[in-house]
């Protein structure tokens, strides 16, 4: 078993904008196929940058706030209660386009390519 608190994790960078505050509960190797259980806070008017990765999936939800991700391209509304399941290369960009906080909880999951 393994416990968390948000309330005693200290605040690492987001690694495609080092502005943008995270907690991670989970880490790469705590279960399989996890690469990350975090939560994430943007201000309004913070950015994560278009990226996509080749090796994990990542599933957001919305916790408080709103914002758009854009996914390969098309925009999607981030709502509070929303979830968006982003998928192997899916080029994304997370962008808060409200006057609050845009807090979002998110994981990755590992995925071995076939060659």
């Amino acid at each position: 078993m393994i416990t968390t608190s948000l309330n005693n994790l200290p605040e690492e960078a987001v690694s495609h904008n080092p502005e943008i505050k995270k907690k991670v509960m989970l880490r790469y190797g705590d279960l399989p196929h996890l690469t990350n259980f975090s939560q994430a806070r943007f201000a309004p008017g913070q950015t994560a940058p278009p990226h996509a990765h080749q090796d994990m999936c990542e599933v957001f939800f919305v916790e408080a706030g709103s914002g758009v991700i854009r996914i390969d391209g098309k925009e999607y509304p981030l709502l509070r209660g929303n979830c968006i399941a982003i998928e192997l290369g899916e080029i994304h960009e997370i962008v808060n386009t409200g006057s609050t906080e845009l807090v979002l909880t998110y994981f990755g999951l590992r995925v071995d390519k076939l060659d």
